[in-house]
């Protein structure tokens, strides 16, 4: 999007949402808004989203960004086969992501260890287990809800489901909206389930994944990122990772167009999380890139950016440990998850 087109979506936004509270005050104030948002440019939004990805990074600065993105990762299991044992060496992982080398140095990037990523990423019968297993640590818990990855079940269901692993200890919850819903135009019934949702996490944070793949359109994500942000998510987050396309850098570019126009207008800085596809170090750092020219270096910050990811974090540290050494490794230096 270029400069021009940017400001007068921004303002088209603050004339749409001069009062938030009234936004969500009805049905047909929901739906005005959402419908009112100004449509995508997707020619112009894969152009930009192009274009961030090709600025050049120098190595001072690719050191800082992949211990950046090492830090924003929310190391991931969500397969039916997943076991106490495997959660407790996905925890050790996250805490000590290569337990090679001497102690991080704080104050220069890419030196020592590499930092902790900021979650594990677990369905709710095993949150005991990776609360357990990261006590003592930094590292965050994060479980997946809401009659995960359809979000087709009973509100009741959805909620018990929440309120089960918060009990467990999980410190941020990844709703998934109901799709079928939001594509049938029924706005207020997903506002609804994400209010409840917000409620039912207590302290706990909020992501709600939108499952970008399943929207079909550009404008669809921008009224959806919209919709879970009036409806108090702390992120907005593009998949669940069990459906394609996932995460796509114009998806991308759109959604934190989304948190920066809605910090501008209400003053809360909300999160994204991007989930799905992301496999490659090059990859976390172009979409880093973007987070800065697009939201702003505020959103450069585990509190407000993540990377759910499995494979990714291998590969951060064999790009990390190259720069280092200025040799690559085989993928026998990292462990397989």
């Amino acid at each position: 999007m270029n400069p021009n087109a940017r400001a007068t979506y921004t303002g088209l936004v603050t004339v749409l949402a001069s009062d938030l509270a009234d936004v969500t005050s009805s049905d047909a104030s929901l739906r005005r808004f959402l419908h009112g948002l100004p449509g995508v440019d997707q020619v112009g939004a894969q152009a930009r989203a192009t274009a961030l990805g090709t600025r050049s990074i120098k190595t001072t600065a690719k050191a800082w960004a992949i211990d950046a993105a090492i830090s924003m990762v929310d190391l991931t299991t969500l397969e039916g086969a997943d076991t106490p044992g495997k959660v407790r060496t996905l925890c050790a992982k996250a805490i000590r992501p290569d337990s090679g080398g001497p102690p991080a140095d704080e104050g220069v990037a890419g030196r020592g260890r590499p930092p902790s990523v900021a979650a594990v990423c677990v369905y709710p019968d095993l949150v005991e287990t990776a609360v357990a297993a990261l006590r003592g640590s930094r590292v965050g818990v994060a479980s997946v809800a809401t009659a995960f990855p359809s979000g087709r079940a009973s509100l009741p269901t959805k909620l018990h489901d929440v309120r089960d692993a918060v009990a467990a200890g999980a410190s941020e919850i990844d709703m998934v909206i109901d799709r079928g819903a939001f594509l049938a135009g029924r706005y207020q019934q997903v506002f609804d389930e994400i209010v409840a949702t917000r409620q039912a996490c207590g302290e706990a944070h909020l992501k709600v994944i939108l499952e970008t793949g399943e929207l079909v359109t550009l404008d669809n994500v921008r009224r959806a990122s919209w919709l879970a942000l009036l409806a108090g998510g702390d992120f907005i987050k593009t998949s669940t990772g069990k459906v394609t396309p996932a995460s796509t850098p114009p998806v991308a570019l759109v959604m934190l167009e989304a948190v920066r126009d809605f910090y501008g207008l209400s003053g809360e800085a909300r999160g994204v999380k991007l989930a799905g596809g992301i496999r490659t170090g090059k990859d976390a750092i172009k979409y880093l890139v973007m987070v800065n020219e697009v939201a702003g270096d505020r959103w450069l910050d585990p509190h407000l950016f993540r990377f759910g990811a499995s494979s990714l974090l291998n590969d951060l540290l064999l790009q990390r440990h190259k720069l280092a050494t200025g040799a690559y490794d085989g993928p026998d230096y990292v462990t397989v998850d």
